[in-house]
């Protein structure tokens, strides 16, 4: 509906799958509404991202959107096509997360290494409807960047409005203010970095800082120095693998420094038809498994 509207408003704005309509809502009666403005190019993601980048370089607005498992398939166009000409093409990658499909070919948490490591590529995890549509309404109107989202297969409204000028790169926003903890809670595991800090506090008196990063390709330097001051340990959790994930790089930021970061992810392997709330309990992922590392370091 989001799309269709801005289709309406603007002739260059262009709706793309490969394949998939319906992860974009476009049933066969909106596709139909949307006409030449709406492009199926078929199980070609390759093509699909070629597509959209060219369309960007000529002024279009082009929006793509594809399942996460399936994004592997454009990795050498995201890089040659897109990224390298800076190009202002906007990607929805769909089911980042665990607790999508569970096939091994279909397996949707391998996406934050493989796009949040390329030049020029601005990569956003949103955590409810009301950021997911400021970041598409900004991610459609600017001209300088690529910019991927990163949509959970649940996406609930939190009634807030959102005021973040998203141009302002790698701005973090604290969300509570606390000390000696500090959580880093990426995208659809928000929820599960405000329960820790909730447990946390519960259990030890201690109320940690909680931060929502929004952006998954740099690091707010600025706010990780800032917590040096009153803070022991950062704790990171995402949902995906953690070799080469978001984590790393604010581990990577605190190496040379007293503060002890604990980064929370799945761990590098294929799975295959498995139970997520298993793996999750498997790879330390509920926030009472965390809270309770947290709390045995605290003492």
């Amino acid at each position: 509906q989001y799309l269709l509207k801005k289709m309406k408003e603007d002739s260059r704005v262009v709706t793309i799958t490969s394949g998939t309509p319906a992860v974009l809502g476009f049933t066969p009666d909106r596709r139909q509404e949307a006409g030449k403005q709406f492009v199926d190019v078929g199980i070609a993601e390759e093509h699909a991202v070629a597509l959209a980048s060219g369309i960007a370089t000529n002024g279009g607005k082009p929006v793509y959107g594809v399942y996460s498992t399936f994004i592997q398939r454009s990795y050498d166009q995201l890089s040659q096509d897109l990224c390298i000409n800076n190009n202002p093409a906007v990607l929805l990658v769909f089911w980042g997360t665990l607790s999508g499909m569970n096939d091994v070919t279909h397996l949707c948490f391998f996406d934050i290494p493989l796009i949040s490591n390329i030049p020029n590529m601005v990569y956003l995890a949103l955590t409810c409807k009301e950021e997911y549509l400021a970041m598409l309404e900004w991610s459609i109107r600017q001209n300088e960047h690529p910019v991927a989202i990163r949509v959970p297969i649940s996406v609930v409204s939190d009634g807030k409005k959102v005021t973040k000028d998203f141009s302002k790169l790698n701005e973090y926003e604290v969300t509570q203010n606390g000390s000696k903890i500090a959580i880093v809670a990426l995208g659809s595991f928000y929820s599960v970095g405000a329960k820790t800090a909730e447990i946390i506090e519960n259990k030890t008196g201690v109320k940690p800082t909680l931060i929502n990063p929004i952006y998954i390709t740099g690091t707010d330097d600025k706010l990780l120095e800032q917590l040096k001051e009153n803070h022991d340990i950062v704790i990171t959790v995402e949902d995906g693998v953690l070799d080469g994930g978001f984590g790393e790089k604010i581990a990577r930021f605190y190496g040379n420094s007293d503060i002890k970061v604990l980064n929370y992810g799945l761990k590098k392997e294929f799975l295959d038809r498995y139970n997520p709330e298993e793996i999750v309990k498997a790879n330390r992922l509920t926030p009472e498994q965390i809270a309770e590392d947290v709390c045995g370091i605290i003492g």
